[in-house]
């Protein structure tokens, strides 16, 4: 019995991180489209309303991303340091609107470069970490 219980919990953990690493995923994709609809902002009559179109697109996939941490950590049983990832990706998308709203582009874009980076260390943060290359191999050994 107590087998089957750890057999379920362990299915559970994957199908929340798989859930994770697939709004991340649409998070990531997401912020790339708008920074080629920014540049179709530059060129087309039409970026205009896709980037605006695409900013809430990129907000919705922020929020999905926090209640994807959210469904792996509570339930899932998994570690709460991808709530914390969500959660400022959400603070910071907050912020990318904002800025955009208020026509800030001096900050706007590289605000959007650095989340596209994050996102893409968020997206490759597990297998980085199992191949030994991440944060965590950066240990000192104890001598």
């Amino acid at each position: 019995m107590a087998t089957q219980v750890t057999a379920t919990a362990g299915a559970d953990v994957r199908r929340g991180s798989s859930f994770l690493r697939i709004a991340i995923a649409l998070q990531t994709l997401t912020i790339f489209l708008q920074a080629v609809s920014a540049g179709m902002l530059l060129t087309s009559s039409y970026g205009a309303t896709l980037h605006d179109v695409g900013a809430r697109v990129m907000y919705g996939a922020s929020m999905l991303y926090l209640l994807a941490a959210v469904l792996a950590w509570k339930p899932g049983g998994g570690p709460i340091r991808p709530v914390w990832h969500a959660s400022g990706f959400l603070v910071l998308a907050s912020v990318q609107v904002v800025l955009g709203i208020a026509h800030v582009p001096s900050v706007h874009l590289p605000l959007g470069v650095l989340m596209f980076g994050l996102s893409m260390l968020a997206l490759a943060g597990p297998t980085l970490r199992s191949r030994g290359t991440g944060p965590t191999s950066a240990r000192p050994t104890d001598r």
